[in-house]
């Protein structure tokens, strides 16, 4: 039985050839795309699988309680991993991460060479026995036990030393601080949340000799006892909070995050170092888009098969006059669908194995090609298969199989509205779609362009930042500052801690004695004229000096109008004034707001100080017009020249800022092309079904014309049912998507107001696409010669 309505279905595929490959086609389409987007979905919630222990592990998170602004941390104090493991007996390991001074490059020095390093990590040797990382040389249980010491991934291994055995050489970083190689561990897997490429010993840092409560800059990393309450647990770590910090100056409570919900469900938290992090409303989105393309190509397959169904229920009749049964019919549909589908699957299997590279590069993602044929993937592509099965082939098969031989076989049935009607709305429905998917991109697109576009109080471009903290000769910085004041191409030079677009120094502002809680404010080391580099608007005051003498221990700073607003002043009466910042300053100008994070947040207070306590990492340089490849030349000769033993590292302070946004343009990237590929699908439907009507009405239109109807008349019979059902398809879609996008845009500070040009070019987009797929049959059913179409049955 089986074996005869696989020959129905070759034979029914042989009879429709265009039909066929219109089906086949979307659907290959929609089930390569649903394919890619599923491996991706696969990748993402495969992060950290791969260690034993992981259902015992966690994480500490801190949130904040100042000023009534809840923010969740991903680092805790330095104090809090040997406190728990001490004070509570169900957390058997706990360790700290750092990555190397807060997130700045690593400079590195072997005997050979000298290397930037991006990913370099002091830690407890404990996270060795949290995590099992495998190791190829060395031994984890002790490769960090000792002060001064470094162990390397195999691949970093190799860069700095070649085919060398690497234990026992030394590393120097910053030029100041000697590491001794330890230990070689395999590289993380591209699904592991942690990313070392090198792990210093922890107990070398300053912090672990004097542990504070207040510098909350350490992701620490739990193991428990297994089948512990984390509840308990929590309350515990309450108790050692407790005991340990006064309540009055507990801005922060603790709570522990479980290793499986590390990846996709930090995307909101603050100060998490890893690069590699997902977005649960990511993983939603691209699980909607699959879902909606998938239903798109299903909706394709029902349309054109319920559209030529008329051709098969005299088949249908005869079958059921000769005995077959409802459940007979049903099976040989679904038969049908079934093989239709696997054929279309073998098809996306092929197109999405080919795909994946452009689709990683999409996405940034290194999702292996061999995934697809995993023996754990292949469950779920059957899965994929029957669903997309049952979906496409439960219309035609209940439908059809309903009937009684009487009423299929009455002429009237031919004139059915019911089958008309579902066809018309499954048309709507496959344009909403993808009318939502282009308004979705649109929106996306005019706030990017936006935030980019922006005038955010400094002018980011033209400046070049350049890492210096390896450079600790004071007269060779002061000399390199001069080499590069006295370049035609230079305006101005300024030294800071950290420039717009990176997190520097958080502290509290107290307008008074009676200020319990004080404002975040971050606060910025700088000498120069940092204005002038920045092109920020002085309110008041002036800037601070360029160079403050040795000796003197005052500390002045420069605020911006966001602060002087928080302390109730106008920026004249603030100059002068003396502030708590968790230390003493004065006021010596103002300056105006300026956007120094992403336009999703909106502007806080911010200091230029010249203190002592933090030590510039970055000389900034504003240059005039020049190319960008020229200025890089000009600055690392000067560079070389002045401290050749050291790597020249830079970043271009407008390029910087694009990070803020890369989950957006990689939403644009994706966005763009499963749109148009959505549209397509869609347009190889409405082509089917334009054909079939065309095909339909072949002696209407010949009789038309004859009558002295013209192409564009008859074009315009055959179009106006399909336009009117897009232009439904509009109403539906255009509240739908506004809802949508208004909520996305609420993440936001600075956002666009979703303009009615949007809607209407988005419509024109989907009315232009239709017009071209129905007008080509239109146009090609109008040219046919009358006297043949007269002669078909």
């Amino acid at each position: 039985m089986f074996k005869n309505h696989l020959k129905i279905t070759w034979r029914n595929l042989k009879t429709s050839k265009t039909f066929s490959v219109i089906n086949i086609l979307g659907l290959s389409l929609g089930l390569a795309i649903t394919i890619l987007l599923f491996l991706f979905i696969t990748h993402e919630r495969s992060f950290d699988t791969m260690y034993s222990q992981k259902d015992s592990i966690y994480r500490v998170l801190l949130n904040t309680e100042e000023n009534n602004e809840k923010e969740v941390w991903c680092s805790a104090p330095a104090a809090l991993a040997p406190a728990l493991k001490n004070d509570i007996p169900e957390i058997k390991q706990t360790a700290r991460m750092l990555l190397h001074d807060f997130g700045e490059t690593a400079f590195i020095h072997t005997n050979d060479a000298n290397f930037t390093e991006e990913k370099l990590y002091w830690c407890d040797n404990a996270l060795f026995k949290i995590f099992d990382i495998p190791f190829v040389k060395g031994q984890p249980e002790n490769a960090l036990s000792r002060p001064n010491t470094v162990v390397l991934s195999k691949s970093t291994a190799q860069k700095y030393f070649g085919t060398k055995d690497p234990l026992g050489k030394t590393i120097v970083i910053n030029n100041k601080t000697s590491l001794e190689v330890t230990g070689v561990f395999n590289d993380f897997p591209s699904n592991s949340t942690l990313d070392c490429n090198a792990i210093a010993s922890f107990n070398t840092t300053y912090f672990f000799k004097k542990p504070s409560w207040d510098n909350a800059s350490f992701e620490t990393y739990c193991l428990l006892n297994k089948n512990t309450d984390t509840h308990t647990i929590e309350n515990k770590i309450q108790a050692v909070l407790d005991k340990n910090v006064s309540k009055k100056d507990q801005w922060y409570s603790f709570s522990l995050q479980p290793l499986r919900r590390v990846h996709l469900y930090s995307a909101s938290y603050l100060d998490t170092y890893s690069s590699r992090k997902g977005d649960i409303h990511e993983i939603r989105n691209l699980s909607f888009l699959a879902i909606l393309i998938l239903l798109i190509a299903c909706i394709n397959y029902m349309n054109l098969i319920t559209a030529r169904s008329q051709k098969r229920t005299k088949d249908v009749g005869i079958n059921k006059t000769l005995g077959a049964t409802t459940k007979n019919l049903i099976i040989r549909f679904y038969a049908e669908t079934g093989f239709i589908t696997l054929i279309a699957l073998l098809i996306g299997i092929i197109v999405a194995f080919f795909a994946l590279p452009v689709f990683n590069t999409i996405t940034q993602q290194a999702i292996n090609p061999k995934l697809i044929l995993n023996l754990a993937v292949i469950p779920k592509l059957i899965v994929i298969w029957l669903l997309t099965t049952l979906l496409a082939g439960s219309y035609p098969a209940f439908y059809l199989s309903r009937f009684s031989p009487n009423a299929i076989l009455n002429p009237s049935f031919k004139r059915s509205k019911s089958i008309l009607f579902i066809r018309k709305g499954l048309v709507v429905i496959q344009f909403a779609a993808s009318v939502l998917l282009i308004i979705g991109v649109l929106v996306i697109y005019r706030q990017l362009q936006f935030v980019q576009h922006k005038k955010l109080g400094y002018n980011p471009k033209g400046v070049v930042a350049i890492s210096i903290p390896a450079i600790h000769n004071k007269n060779k910085l002061d000399a390199l500052v001069q080499e590069y004041k006295a370049l035609s191409t230079i305006s101005e030079v300024a030294l800071a801690q950290g420039f717009p677009g990176m997190d520097v120094s958080l502290r509290s502002l107290y307008k008074n004695d009676n200020d319990q809680h004080g404002a975040d404010i971050q606060t910025n080391h700088v000498e120069g004229n940092i204005a002038e580099v920045l092109q920020l608007k002085l309110l008041a005051g002036k800037m601070l000096p360029p160079k403050k003498a040795e000796k003197d221990s005052l500390i002045n700073v420069v605020l911006n109008k966001k602060a002087v607003d928080y302390l109730g002043l106008k920026p004249q009466e603030a100059v002068g004034k003396v502030i708590d910042m968790g230390w003493t300053a004065t006021v010596v100008g103002v300056v105006d707001n300026f956007n120094f994070a992403s336009l999703r947040e909106p502007i806080g207070p911010y200091a230029f100080n010249d203190g002592g306590a933090e030590s510039s990492s970055f000389l900034l340089v504003r240059y005039n017009n020049l190319k960008q490849k020229n200025i890089v030349n000009q600055l690392r000769e000067t560079f070389k020249k002045v401290v050749p033993n050291t790597v020249f590292n830079y970043v271009f302070l407008n390029k910087k800022l694009e990070h803020f946004y890369g989950n957006e343009q990689k939403a644009i990237r994706i966005g763009i092309i499963f749109c148009g590929l959505a549209i397509f699908v869609a347009s190889l439907g409405l082509f089917g079904l334009a054909a079939f009507t065309a095909e339909q009405r072949t002696k209407e239109i010949g009789v038309r014309k004859i009558l002295g109807a013209s192409i564009l008349g008859i074009t315009s019979m055959l179009s106006k049912d399909f336009l009117n059902l897009i232009f439904i398809a509009l109403g539906i879609a255009f509240p739908l998507a506004f809802w949508i996008m208004e909520n996305w845009l609420e993440g936001f500070a600075y956002r666009i107001h979703i303009s009615w040009k949007i809607f209407l070019l988005a419509g024109s987009i989907a009315v232009f696409i239709a017009m071209i797929t129905i007008s080509f049959q239109a146009i090609k059913a109008a040219l046919v010669n009358p006297v043949k179409s007269l002669r078909t049955e």
